[in-house]
Protein backbone atom coordinates (compact mmCIF):
# COMPACT_ATOMS: atom_id res chain seq x y z
CA UNK A 1 0.00 0.00 0.00
CA UNK A 2 1.49 2.84 -1.03
CA UNK A 3 1.02 6.05 1.61
CA UNK A 4 -0.69 9.80 -0.20
CA UNK A 5 2.09 12.14 -0.27
CA UNK A 6 -0.43 14.93 0.11
CA UNK A 7 -1.65 13.40 3.60
CA UNK A 8 2.42 13.15 4.72
CA UNK A 9 2.71 13.82 8.68
CA UNK A 10 5.78 16.22 7.08
CA UNK A 11 3.57 18.39 5.00
CA UNK A 12 2.75 21.82 6.66
CA UNK A 13 -1.21 21.89 6.88
CA UNK A 14 -2.63 24.17 3.94
CA UNK A 15 -3.86 26.69 6.28
CA UNK A 16 -0.63 27.31 7.85
CA UNK A 17 0.61 28.66 4.04
CA UNK A 18 -2.66 30.78 4.01
CA UNK A 19 -1.24 32.42 7.11
CA UNK A 20 1.80 32.95 6.70
CA UNK A 21 0.73 34.66 3.12
CA UNK A 22 -1.79 37.00 5.03
CA UNK A 23 0.47 37.94 7.93
CA UNK A 24 3.31 38.65 5.34
CA UNK A 25 0.74 41.20 3.11
CA UNK A 26 -0.99 42.31 5.96
CA UNK A 27 2.87 43.64 7.17
CA UNK A 28 3.37 45.16 3.71
CA UNK A 29 0.45 46.54 3.65
CA UNK A 30 0.72 47.95 6.74
CA UNK A 31 4.34 49.49 7.05
CA UNK A 32 4.28 50.24 2.86
CA UNK A 33 1.21 50.45 1.00
CA UNK A 34 -0.84 52.54 3.88
CA UNK A 35 1.66 54.93 3.95
CA UNK A 36 1.75 55.58 0.87
CA UNK A 37 -1.70 55.87 0.06
CA UNK A 38 -2.21 58.53 2.80
CA UNK A 39 0.13 60.84 0.64
CA UNK A 40 -1.60 60.82 -2.33
CA UNK A 41 -4.90 60.86 -0.34
CA UNK A 42 -3.65 63.92 1.62
CA UNK A 43 -1.67 65.39 -1.49
CA UNK A 44 -5.53 65.93 -3.62
CA UNK A 45 -7.83 66.61 -0.96
CA UNK A 46 -7.73 70.24 -1.33
CA UNK A 47 -8.03 70.03 -4.72
CA UNK A 48 -6.27 69.54 -8.10
CA UNK A 49 -5.58 73.61 -8.04
CA UNK A 50 -3.98 73.73 -4.82
CA UNK A 51 -1.91 70.72 -5.59
CA UNK A 52 -0.59 72.32 -8.59
CA UNK A 53 0.00 75.92 -7.10
CA UNK A 54 2.30 73.73 -3.85
CA UNK A 55 4.20 71.78 -6.72
CA UNK A 56 4.59 74.78 -9.10
CA UNK A 57 5.57 77.54 -6.19
CA UNK A 58 9.15 78.82 -6.90
CA UNK A 59 10.73 77.36 -3.65
CA UNK A 60 9.52 74.03 -5.03
CA UNK A 61 10.85 74.50 -8.26
CA UNK A 62 14.65 75.73 -6.94
CA UNK A 63 14.18 72.87 -4.50
CA UNK A 64 13.53 70.12 -7.52
CA UNK A 65 15.96 71.73 -9.65
CA UNK A 66 19.09 71.72 -6.98
CA UNK A 67 17.83 67.81 -6.05
CA UNK A 68 18.23 67.09 -10.28
CA UNK A 69 21.63 68.33 -10.28
CA UNK A 70 23.07 66.81 -6.94
CA UNK A 71 21.51 63.64 -8.70
CA UNK A 72 23.08 64.23 -11.67
CA UNK A 73 26.64 64.83 -9.98
CA UNK A 74 26.66 62.55 -7.57
CA UNK A 75 25.59 59.51 -9.48
CA UNK A 76 28.47 59.65 -12.10
CA UNK A 77 30.58 59.43 -9.88
CA UNK A 78 29.44 56.53 -8.02
CA UNK A 79 29.50 55.17 -11.57
CA UNK A 80 33.08 55.97 -12.34
CA UNK A 81 34.38 55.41 -8.69
CA UNK A 82 32.21 52.03 -8.33
CA UNK A 83 34.03 50.84 -11.86
CA UNK A 84 37.35 51.27 -10.32
CA UNK A 85 36.81 50.03 -6.98
CA UNK A 86 35.24 46.94 -8.17
CA UNK A 87 37.50 45.98 -11.10
CA UNK A 88 40.94 46.43 -8.48
CA UNK A 89 38.83 44.72 -5.81
CA UNK A 90 38.48 41.74 -8.05
CA UNK A 91 41.07 41.63 -10.35
CA UNK A 92 43.62 42.41 -8.10
CA UNK A 93 45.40 41.39 -4.59
CA UNK A 94 47.09 44.12 -2.68
CA UNK A 95 47.66 45.10 0.72
CA UNK A 96 45.39 46.94 2.13
CA UNK A 97 42.28 45.33 -0.25
CA UNK A 98 40.52 44.30 2.41
CA UNK A 99 40.81 47.89 4.33
CA UNK A 100 39.26 49.15 1.10
CA UNK A 101 36.37 46.47 1.35
CA UNK A 102 35.49 47.94 4.72
CA UNK A 103 35.85 51.57 3.86
CA UNK A 104 33.33 51.55 1.10
CA UNK A 105 30.49 49.96 3.70
CA UNK A 106 31.51 52.78 5.44
CA UNK A 107 28.35 55.03 4.58
CA UNK A 108 25.94 52.24 5.77
CA UNK A 109 27.21 52.25 9.50
CA UNK A 110 27.96 55.88 10.11
CA UNK A 111 24.90 57.90 10.31
CA UNK A 112 23.88 60.61 7.46
CA UNK A 113 24.61 63.45 10.19
CA UNK A 114 27.80 62.10 11.15
CA UNK A 115 28.48 62.23 7.75
CA UNK A 116 27.75 65.51 7.05
CA UNK A 117 29.14 66.75 10.46
CA UNK A 118 32.47 65.06 9.17
CA UNK A 119 32.18 67.35 5.89
CA UNK A 120 31.27 70.80 7.91
CA UNK A 121 34.73 69.61 9.90
CA UNK A 122 36.65 69.10 7.28
CA UNK A 123 35.26 71.68 4.66
CA UNK A 124 33.93 74.38 6.76
CA UNK A 125 35.05 77.89 8.22
CA UNK A 126 36.43 76.61 10.94
CA UNK A 127 37.43 73.28 9.33
CA UNK A 128 40.70 71.83 8.42
CA UNK A 129 40.28 73.77 5.11
CA UNK A 130 38.61 75.96 5.78
CA UNK A 131 40.92 78.62 5.79
CA UNK A 132 42.56 77.84 2.46
CA UNK A 133 38.91 78.12 0.66
CA UNK A 134 37.93 81.25 2.26
CA UNK A 135 41.04 82.69 0.71
CA UNK A 136 40.42 81.53 -2.30
CA UNK A 137 36.22 82.57 -2.44
CA UNK A 138 35.51 78.63 -2.03
CA UNK A 139 32.15 78.04 -0.37
CA UNK A 140 31.32 73.90 0.14
CA UNK A 141 29.10 74.49 3.31
CA UNK A 142 25.92 75.87 3.41
CA UNK A 143 26.41 75.36 -0.81
CA UNK A 144 25.55 73.07 -4.09
CA UNK A 145 29.42 71.78 -3.60
CA UNK A 146 28.51 70.76 0.25
CA UNK A 147 25.25 68.79 -0.83
CA UNK A 148 27.01 67.43 -3.65
CA UNK A 149 29.80 65.58 -1.47
CA UNK A 150 27.66 64.83 1.20
CA UNK A 151 24.92 63.02 -1.57
CA UNK A 152 28.01 61.02 -2.80
CA UNK A 153 29.35 60.09 0.31
CA UNK A 154 26.58 58.51 1.38
CA UNK A 155 25.49 56.75 -2.03
CA UNK A 156 28.94 55.62 -2.55
CA UNK A 157 28.23 51.49 -1.86
CA UNK A 158 25.54 50.95 -4.06
CA UNK A 159 27.01 50.54 -7.48
CA UNK A 160 30.47 49.14 -6.07
CA UNK A 161 28.64 46.04 -3.95
CA UNK A 162 26.17 45.34 -7.10
CA UNK A 163 29.56 45.24 -9.57
CA UNK A 164 31.51 43.10 -7.27
CA UNK A 165 29.96 39.63 -6.53
CA UNK A 166 28.87 39.70 -11.07
CA UNK A 167 32.75 41.00 -11.43
CA UNK A 168 33.84 37.91 -9.07
CA UNK A 169 32.06 35.57 -10.12
CA UNK A 170 32.59 36.04 -14.21
CA UNK A 171 36.38 35.81 -13.19
CA UNK A 172 39.43 37.39 -15.19
CA UNK A 173 39.52 34.52 -18.16
CA UNK A 174 37.51 36.72 -21.21
CA UNK A 175 39.09 39.44 -20.72
CA UNK A 176 42.86 37.81 -20.30
CA UNK A 177 41.97 36.52 -23.86
CA UNK A 178 41.07 39.56 -25.53
CA UNK A 179 44.24 41.24 -24.54
CA UNK A 180 45.94 37.96 -25.90
CA UNK A 181 44.26 38.42 -29.04
CA UNK A 182 45.36 42.13 -29.32
CA UNK A 183 42.43 44.15 -27.85
CA UNK A 184 43.44 47.65 -26.04
CA UNK A 185 42.26 48.06 -22.87
CA UNK A 186 39.82 50.37 -23.75
CA UNK A 187 38.42 47.75 -26.57
CA UNK A 188 38.29 44.82 -23.62
CA UNK A 189 36.32 46.98 -21.24
CA UNK A 190 33.41 47.78 -24.00
CA UNK A 191 32.99 44.49 -25.58
CA UNK A 192 33.85 42.29 -23.14
CA UNK A 193 33.74 43.54 -19.46
CA UNK A 194 31.23 46.14 -19.81
CA UNK A 195 28.17 43.71 -21.86
CA UNK A 196 28.59 41.05 -19.02
CA UNK A 197 27.75 43.53 -15.71
CA UNK A 198 25.63 45.77 -17.57
CA UNK A 199 23.13 44.59 -15.38
CA UNK A 200 24.43 45.29 -12.27
CA UNK A 201 25.54 48.26 -13.08
CA UNK A 202 22.06 49.47 -14.24
CA UNK A 203 20.83 47.81 -10.87
CA UNK A 204 23.28 49.82 -9.06
CA UNK A 205 22.84 52.93 -11.01
CA UNK A 206 19.17 52.89 -10.03
CA UNK A 207 19.77 52.46 -6.50
CA UNK A 208 22.08 54.98 -6.31
CA UNK A 209 19.94 57.41 -7.75
CA UNK A 210 17.49 56.60 -5.65
CA UNK A 211 19.03 57.01 -2.35
CA UNK A 212 20.50 60.48 -4.13
CA UNK A 213 17.24 61.66 -4.37
CA UNK A 214 15.45 61.05 -1.06
CA UNK A 215 18.94 61.67 0.83
CA UNK A 216 18.06 63.83 3.94
CA UNK A 217 20.45 63.51 7.03
CA UNK A 218 23.68 64.43 5.63
CA UNK A 219 22.48 67.01 3.60
CA UNK A 220 20.19 68.85 6.41
CA UNK A 221 23.43 69.21 8.02
CA UNK A 222 25.26 70.99 4.89
CA UNK A 223 23.01 72.74 3.28
CA UNK A 224 22.28 75.86 5.86
CA UNK A 225 18.03 75.24 4.98
CA UNK A 226 18.29 78.56 2.57
CA UNK A 227 15.46 78.82 0.78
CA UNK A 228 15.13 78.56 -3.13
CA UNK A 229 19.26 78.09 -2.73
CA UNK A 230 20.11 74.89 -0.70
CA UNK A 231 16.81 73.49 -0.11
CA UNK A 232 16.35 69.56 -1.79
CA UNK A 233 13.00 68.23 -2.29
CA UNK A 234 13.23 66.28 1.50
CA UNK A 235 13.99 69.47 2.90
CA UNK A 236 11.85 71.58 1.31
CA UNK A 237 9.02 68.82 2.22
CA UNK A 238 10.32 69.40 6.16
CA UNK A 239 10.45 72.98 6.65
CA UNK A 240 6.65 73.09 5.07
CA UNK A 241 5.59 70.42 7.36
CA UNK A 242 7.16 72.73 10.23
CA UNK A 243 5.43 75.52 9.45
CA UNK A 244 1.88 73.62 9.52
CA UNK A 245 1.37 74.00 5.18
CA UNK A 246 0.52 70.30 5.46
CA UNK A 247 -1.05 70.17 2.41
CA UNK A 248 1.94 71.60 0.10
CA UNK A 249 4.26 69.47 1.95
CA UNK A 250 1.94 65.83 1.29
CA UNK A 251 1.82 67.92 -2.50
CA UNK A 252 5.55 67.99 -2.83
CA UNK A 253 6.38 64.54 -1.07
CA UNK A 254 3.79 63.03 -3.46
CA UNK A 255 6.60 63.62 -6.33
CA UNK A 256 8.96 61.82 -4.14
CA UNK A 257 6.58 59.13 -3.52
CA UNK A 258 5.77 58.74 -7.41
CA UNK A 259 9.55 58.83 -7.79
CA UNK A 260 9.86 55.90 -5.49
CA UNK A 261 7.12 53.86 -7.64
CA UNK A 262 9.25 54.22 -11.01
CA UNK A 263 12.15 52.82 -8.76
CA UNK A 264 10.39 49.97 -8.01
CA UNK A 265 8.99 49.55 -11.63
CA UNK A 266 12.19 49.98 -12.76
CA UNK A 267 14.01 47.17 -10.78
CA UNK A 268 11.41 44.79 -11.46
CA UNK A 269 12.08 45.30 -15.05
CA UNK A 270 15.78 44.88 -14.36
CA UNK A 271 15.08 42.06 -13.25
CA UNK A 272 12.73 40.49 -15.38
CA UNK A 273 15.30 41.29 -18.22
CA UNK A 274 18.29 40.36 -16.28
CA UNK A 275 16.61 36.80 -15.75
CA UNK A 276 15.60 36.59 -19.83
CA UNK A 277 19.14 37.56 -21.00
CA UNK A 278 21.56 34.46 -21.39
CA UNK A 279 24.79 35.12 -19.41
CA UNK A 280 28.01 35.07 -21.82
CA UNK A 281 28.83 31.68 -20.32
CA UNK A 282 26.14 30.09 -21.18
CA UNK A 283 25.66 31.62 -24.57
CA UNK A 284 29.29 30.27 -25.41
Amino acid sequence: MVADPSQSPTRDPRWVKWLLISLGLGWFSVLLLLPLATIFIQALRPGLAFFWQAISDPDALSSLGLTALVTLCSVPLNVLFGLAAAWAIARFRFPGRQWLITLIDLPFSVSPVIAGLMLVLLFGSRGWFGDWLSEHDIKVIFATPGIILATTFITVPFVVRELLPQMEARGPEEEEAAIMLGASGLQMFWRVTLPGIRWSLMYGVLLCTARAVGEFGAVSVVSGHIRGQTNTLPLHIEILYNEYQTGAAFAVASLLALFGIFTLVGETLLNRLRSRTPSSHSAS
